[in-house]
């Protein structure tokens, strides 16, 4: 099978396709043809040897797939050959072929495509789980997205509307701003590129407090970091939960008598631990999304589609942050 494989640290342009021997299943696993392999942030880092982990190469990036069943291992009853199926693969999905444990698939129901099939567990799993659980977002509260026009951002804003929120969402563009309205942003907010000096801080701060109201935001979704999370902690309200997701502008160093003057917390978002370290909680998360998609209440938002010779484009334009909603790679017809 062909795969787009990293051999050695470094940007999407040292990746290769090459051939890589068949998987095989094994007892509860299933090996899926890939069709579809969406592109997220953690791929820009992975390659880079910059993620949480670093996989022993060489190994393909790509983690979130859509496919059809092509063989099962001993014990598998749940799947057979020709299932249209979703799933996370933590890596490996930028390849012809991937093994994965039988309990990881989801059913790709029948009218989506394979291209939103791989857009949906990465994107809205990690954020269902930072509003929820690490968030207790609830009906009636504010929500600040940072990065909203993203596939992360434009998950939180229809997943904050879902559940009851006033949704305000921040962006870098006029174009994002008109993708996360569509999306069903109350309200938006366009910041400059950092980096800010103090002052231009000062003002994103006062940009962030105007649009939230007197009493700031409950729940701050931030999947960016850098230099816009001091001036968004800045506006958040009372015992207010600010979710750190990612780093895209870089690891920000918060001043933390903020979160004493306004008793709030700053909450971790880890969707990858929390999915292996709760298995049942984490099912009945996707369970909701799904009845959420199959209601029109949130819906993957593809914006393009790369061939299989251009992965590494997508890695590309991600890593820029050129990003609006969710770049996918077809694998396969």
């Amino acid at each position: 099978m062909r795969a787009l494989l990293s051999k050695a640290p470094g940007g999407p342009e040292t990746l290769t396709i090459d051939e890589m021997p068949d998987p095989v299943a094994g007892a509860g696993e299933v090996v899926v043809a890939v069709k579809a392999c969406a592109i997220n942030y953690p791929d820009v880092l992975v390659i880079e040897d910059k993620y949480q982990f670093r996989p022993q190469r060489p190994f393909a990036p790509g983690g979130e797939i859509s496919g059809v069943v092509e063989s099962v291992g001993e014990g598998v009853t749940e799947f057979a050959p020709g299932d249209r199926v979703m799933c996370n693969t933590s890596m490996n999905g930028l390849s012809e072929r991937v093994v994965v444990r039988e309990a990881a698939l989801y059913r790709l129901p029948d009218g989506r495509t394979f291209e939103e099939g791989a857009s949906l567990l990465l994107t809205y799993g990690t954020t269902i789980h930072a509003l929820i659980d690490r968030g207790h977002l609830k009906e009636g509260d504010t929500l600040l997205v940072l990065g909203a026009a993203g596939g992360v951002g434009l998950a939180a804003i229809e997943l904050g509307k879902a559940f009851g929120a006033r949704v305000v969402a921040a962006v870098s563009s006029d174009e994002k701003a008109a993708a996360a309205r569509e999306a069903g942003a109350d309200e938006t907010i366009v910041y400059a590129r950092a980096p800010f000096d103090k002052d231009q801080s000062k003002a994103l701060a006062e940009q962030f407090k105007a649009a939230a109201g007197k009493e700031g935001y409950q729940v701050i979704y931030d999947p960016v970091g850098g230099d816009y999370a001091e001036p968004a902690l800045r506006s958040i309200g009372w015992e207010g939960r600010y979710l750190v997701v990612g780093f895209p502008a870089g690891i920000p160093k918060l001043p933390l008598n903020l979160t004493l003057l306004k008793s709030c917390d700053v909450c971790g978002v880890f969707w990858g631990a929390f999915a292996a370290r709760d298995p049942e909680g984490n099912r009945a998360h996707i369970d909701h999304l799904f009845r959420l998609w199959a209601d029109g209440k949130i819906a993957p938002r593809v914006t393009e589609v790369f061939p299989f010779n251009r992965g590494g484009d997508a890695i590309a334009k991600m890593a820029a942050r050129g990003a609006i909603g969710k770049l996918v790679v077809r694998v396969a017809d």
